[in-house]
C-alpha cells in the first residue's frame, strides 16, 4: 500500500481506537460479552482482513504496516485486540497446506468475515506441540476423533474449530493431523469455561469430543502434516505481532501515566514534578521504543522472506517482559486508585494474558537457546 493510503488507514484507525472502538470496550467491560455488534463493525470497517492478500478480499498489507496498525488496536480493549490479531493472522494457517476447493470453501469465506474459524490446539492434560493426546482413526470417509481441547478463544461464536489431532497409534511428530471441525459436528460437545481474569467478555471453550465425526475433506494438507500447519508460517508472524501488541497497549498505559502524573497534586505540587515519577517514565518510554524496533526488526526478516524463530521468540519475550515492567509502574503512579475498577486496572489485567499467548516467556528462551546452540543469529 503507498504511503499516503496508508497513512489514511492510520489515520481511519487511530480516529476509531479513540472515539467508538473506545466505547465498545466500556461496553464490552459493562456487561462482560462481546456482542455481535463488535464483531459486526470490526469487520464492516475491515479490521479483520487487514493482512489478508487482495486476491482474496483482503487489504494486502504488508507485514510491517500491519504491524503498524496492530498497535494501534492494541490501546483498545483487550477483547477487541485479540479479534484483530487472531483474524489476521489464522487465515495463514489455513491458506498454507489448503487445496483451491478448501481455499474457496473456507479460507476466502474466513477473510470476508462469512465464516469464523479459531485455533484448537491446547489440551488439558498436555503442552502444546509434538506432546498432543487427541486422537483420529479413519473410518471411510470421516475421520472418528476422541480427545479434549481448552482454552480454545472464540468457542462460543466461531464455526469451525482448526483443530490438531494424532492418528491413532502414532507419536511425537509424526500422524498429526489438521482437521477443521464444525461446530455442530456429532460427536463434539462445547463446555464454557469460567471468565478469565483479563480479555472481559472473549468466551472460552472446553471441548470434548467423543467419537466425533469429522469429513476427510476437511483437512488440511496430508496425514502427518498437522504440526506444520499449526506452526509453518503462522507461529513466527503471531509470536512478533503479539510482541507488537504489547508495545500498543504499554503506550496506552504510558499515555494514562503521563495525564494523571500531571493531575494528581499531592502535598502541593503534581506528581509529575517529583523526581521518581519523572524516572519511571523515562524508563518506561525507553522500555518501550526498544521494544518497537526489535519487533519490527523480526517483522522486516519476515516480510522479506528471511523468517527466524529465534527473532520472532526475542521479539514476544522482550514485548510481555517490558509490558508487565510498564504496567506495574502506571499502576504504582496511579497509586491506591488505579486499583479500583477502570481503565488502568482493565490494562493490568489484560497485560498479564500476552505472557500465555503462543508459548510462555520460557519457552521462547527455548527457541531462541536452541539457534544459538545451532549456530544460528
Amino acid at each position: 500500500m503507498d504511503s499516503a493510503r496508508f497513512a489514511q488507514l492510520r489515520e481511519d484507525v487511530e480516529t476509531f481506537v479513540r472515539g467508538r472502538g473506545a466505547d465498545l470496550g466500556h461496553q464490552i467491560e459493562e456487561t462482560g460479552q462481546v456482542g455481535p455488534e463488535v464483531w459486526s463493525e470490526l469487520r464492516q470497517r475491515g479490521y479483520l482482513r487487514l493482512a489478508a492478500p487482495e486476491a482474496y478480499g483482503g487489504f494486502g498489507l504488508p507485514f510491517t504496516q500491519y504491524l503498524e496498525l496492530l498497535a494501534l488496536f492494541s490501546h483498545l480493549h483487550g477483547s477487541m485486540r485479540v479479534m484483530v490479531h487472531v483474524a489476521n493472522g489464522l487465515w495463514r494457517s489455513l491458506d498454507q497446506a489448503a487445496t483451491p476447493a478448501q481455499r474457496d470453501r473456507f479460507v476466502i469465506p474466513f477473510v470476508q468475515g462469512e465464516l469464523r474459524a479459531t485455533f484448537t490446539l491446547t489440551e488439558p492434560n498436555s503442552g502444546s506441540g509434538t506432546d498432543i493426546k487427541t486422537t483420529a482413526r479413519r473410518d471411510g470417509d470421516a475421520y472418528v476423533v476422541n480427545g479434549e481441547k481448552w482454552m480454545i478463544i472464540f468457542s462460543d461464536v466461531t464455526d469451525y474449530f482448526l483443530l490438531f489431532c494424532r492418528l491413532e497409534g502414532t507419536t511425537g511428530g509424526e500422524g498429526t493431523l489438521a482437521l477443521l471441525v464444525p461446530r455442530d459436528a456429532p460427536g463434539l460437545e462445547i463446555r464454557p469455561m469460567p471468565p478469565a481474569m483479563g480479555i472481559t467478555g472473549t468466551g472460552h471453550g472446553h471441548l470434548v469430543l467423543c467419537d466425533c465425526r469429522v469429513p476427510v475433506e476437511n483437512r488440511l494438507g496430508a496425514e502427518g502434516d498437522g504440526l506444520k500447519v499449526a506452526f509453518a508460517g503462522f507461529l513466527d508472524p503471531s509470536r512478533t505481532a503479539i510482541g507488537m501488541t504489547c508495545v500498543g497497549l504499554a503506550e496506552r498505559a504510558l499515555e494514562l501515566a503521563v495525564e494523571h502524573a500531571k493531575a494528581r497534586v499531592t502535598f502541593g505540587k503534581p506528581l509529575a514534578e517529583r523526581p521518581t515519577i519523572q524516572m519511571w517514565l523515562a524508563e518506561m518510554a525507553t522500555d518501550i521504543a526498544a521494544a518497537r524496533q526489535l519487533v519490527l526488526y523480526a517483522g522486516r526478516a519476515f516480510e522479506q522472506g528471511e523468517p527466524s524463530a529465534a527473532l520472532a521468540s526475542m521479539a514476544k519475550l522482550q514485548g510481555t517482559e517490558m509490558l508487565q515492567r510498564v504496567t506495574d509502574k502506571a499502576l504504582q503512579i496511579f497509586g491506591g486508585i488505579g486499583y479500583f475498577k477502570g481503565e488502568m486496572e482493565r490494562i493490568y489485567r489484560d497485560a498479564r494474558m500476552q505472557r500465555f499467548e503462543e508459548g510462555t516467556s520460557e519457552t521462547q528462551k527455548m527457541t531462541i537457546a536452541r539457534a544459538l546452540l545451532r549456530g544460528g543469529r
